[in-house]
Formats: C-alpha cells, structure tokens, sequence
C-alpha cells in the first residue's frame, strides 16, 4: 500500500507553489479513510482522534512539493518505470518517502489512544521558501505544538540540529571611467578588497554541536567592457549560521567591516538545535539512533518548537536526475517512525 501510495504522488506535478493537485489528492485519500482534514492554502492537517490539549503534542512534518526536474533525466519524471525494488520518480526521495512514511505512520496510530496527541503536517512551498508553506501555517499550529520530527531523507538518522541559511547580496559602487586614462574609481577592487576581509572573518562563538559559522563567497559579476572601468560589482555571499549568532547578529558583524552595501535576502532561515535533555533526544539515545548535525536546510528553521530531522531515503539523491527511493528504505522510515513515537510515548506516559 505504501510504496503504490508513492508511485502514485510522485506521477502528480507538484512544484513549489503549484501543489494544488496534489494537496487535492491526498485530502481525498484522508477522507476516504474518515479522517478530517484541515486545508490551509495547499497545506494539510490531520489529527489523532483522542486528541486533549491537555497533552503534549507530537507534529510529524513533511513536504508535498518539489523542484524543478534536473535535466538528465533517462525517463518521464512523472511516468517513472516500475520496479520491485525501487520506487522512480521526481521526489519519490525528497521527500515523498518521508510524506508516505508518515501518512502509514500516522493512520497506525489514529485510533489509538496514546499519552501524546500526533498532528500530521503536510506541507507546501518547503523548496522555494514560499509564503504560504509552513511559515504561514506555523501561524495556525505553533500554540499548540510541543515537539517535530521533520521528514526528509536521513537514512532514518536523526539530525539533531541543522545550520541555517543567510544569503547575502553586496554591491561595491564606484565612478567609471576609461581604463587607459586611469580615470574612475574602480568597484572590482572595493569589492575584492570586501571579498579578502570577509574571507579572513572569523566567529568568536563555536557550537558545541555544529562548530564555526561558515562563509563563502559564491558570485562575483562586475564590467560592461574591457576598457571601462566598473562603477558597480556585485557579489554573492552564502553563509550558514549556527544557534550561536541570528541572522541579524551576523549582519550586524559584517556590514561595519566593508565599504560595499551588505543586503540579506532573507533573515527567516534561523538555525535550529535540539535541547540535549528533551524527550526527542531521550528517545534518540534510548534507540541507539545515529545522530548528526545536518548541513541543509528544511522546515525546521521555520517553527520554533523543538524537533528532529529524521526520514527513509539519502539526502545525496536530493535535487538528483532519475531520482529514486529503495522500497525497503520506505519500509525502514515506517517502521523507524513508529517505534520512535511508541518510545516517545513510553517516556510520556511515566
């Protein structure tokens, strides 16, 4: 039923911001079983049936869109070929292996009364950072929420804290002039002369799990013409914060340190670590779980409640030509999903 399930979301068209279809099909799937779904633009939210808000509460989060397809690819993304051992597809691997899971996950648990209550969040606009993807519903759930596990392909290892993201656009603005006349102030050597200072930057603050604040600089493009003399550069720099400084903080660093003009595309996309002593880190070291800190980034960074990154499938395949998930990975992350919260519950329920 699971991997069927799989096969048939990842032949539905479901780029970020054009989820529709699918959110469409999965309400009915929902409903066809008797569980009521809560639609808030393409996202969807179902509860367990003995839900008390009386209770903590357990969010299982996952996306329902995806990216572009990489070109590449050897088959339809949409019309993937069918195998007994893999499930094909654009995807099938981030994250519809976490979505399916969960979903199995979820119904297991539906009628049955635990110590916990369980929300099912599937979630729209995860890969382009949308508007109306889980920062907009974090607004309807973030009252009533106590703790995550976020799906994405992990090999059901569980990320237990994840880097954030501050992408930074600079502009060095200088006068043109003719190259051969040393006219001009030339905005290549302001912005070069940034580039070296931000490269020697170095963040005081060090993690305990996710060490230094890293920054690269990734973009340069300057120049009309070989013999004009540039009054404007722009640079691109891609930094990947820790919970040591906000996205704020490091704006706040580096701006004084340069003459080109330092603009944050976004501030949102914070870091995010789970306490050591929480009951999800409980259940992690109870189980023997592997965990790690993750490089990349996903909903997390958009709720504020403790949480984990853990779901079938590697993270490698993301983004990748002829995208895949093993069908025993599928199984992996419904069965690993299930013993986790049964373990949760058990820590709940003393």
């Amino acid at each position: 039923m699971a991997n069927e399930l799989l096969r048939k979301l990842v032949s539905i068209s479901s780029f970020s911001g054009k989820e529709a279809e699918r959110a469409e099909f999965l309400s009915s799937y929902f409903t066809e079983r008797g569980i009521t779904v809560e639609r808030y633009e393409n996202n969807l939210v179902m509860r367990n049936r003995y839900t008390d808000h009386s209770k903590p509460t357990l969010m299982l989060n996952s996306h329902i869109d995806t990216v572009q397809p990489a070109s590449g690819y050897s088959f339809d993304p949409f019309n993937p070929p069918l195998s007994d051992t893999h499930i094909y597809g654009l995807g099938s691997n981030d994250a519809g292996a976490s979505v399916v899971a969960m979903i199995m996950t979820f119904l297991h648990f539906v009628e049955k009364p635990l110590p916990i209550n369980i929300i099912l969040a599937l979630t729209a606009e995860e890969e382009n950072s949308g508007p109306v993807g889980m920062r907009y519903l974090w607004q309807q759930l973030g009252q009533e929420v106590d703790m995550a596990i976020i799906g994405e392909p992990t090999g059901m290892r569980a990320a237990i804290a994840e880097r954030g993201l501050l992408v930074i656009d600079g502009e060095a603005k200088g006068v043109s002039g003719h190259a051969a006349r040393e006219e001009g102030i030339n905005a290549l050597y302001i912005a070069m002369d940034d580039i070296a200072t931000l490269r020697s930057v170095r963040f005081d603050r060090i993690s305990p799990t996710m060490g230094s604040v890293k920054l690269t600089v990734t973009q340069i493009q300057a120049g009309t013409q070989h013999n004009v003399v540039p009054d404007h550069c722009r640079f691109v720099v891609d930094i990947r914060p820790t919970e040591q400084y906000s996205n704020s903080d490091i704006m706040e660093i580096l701006q004084p340190m340069v003459k080109s003009k330092l603009t944050a595309r976004s501030l949102t996309n914070q870091s995010s670590a789970t306490p050591a002593n929480h009951l999800l880190m409980q259940c992690v070291e109870k189980m023997g779980i592997e965990s790690y800190t993750s490089p990349t980034t996903s909903d997390w960074m958009r709720i504020t409640c403790p949480a984990v990154k853990m779901g079938p499938g590697e993270s490698a395949r993301s983004h990748q030509a002829d995208e895949y998930v093993l069908t025993a990975e599928l199984e992996q992350g419904i069965n690993g999903y299930i013993a986790f919260i049964a373990q949760l519950a058990n820590f709940s329920d003393k």
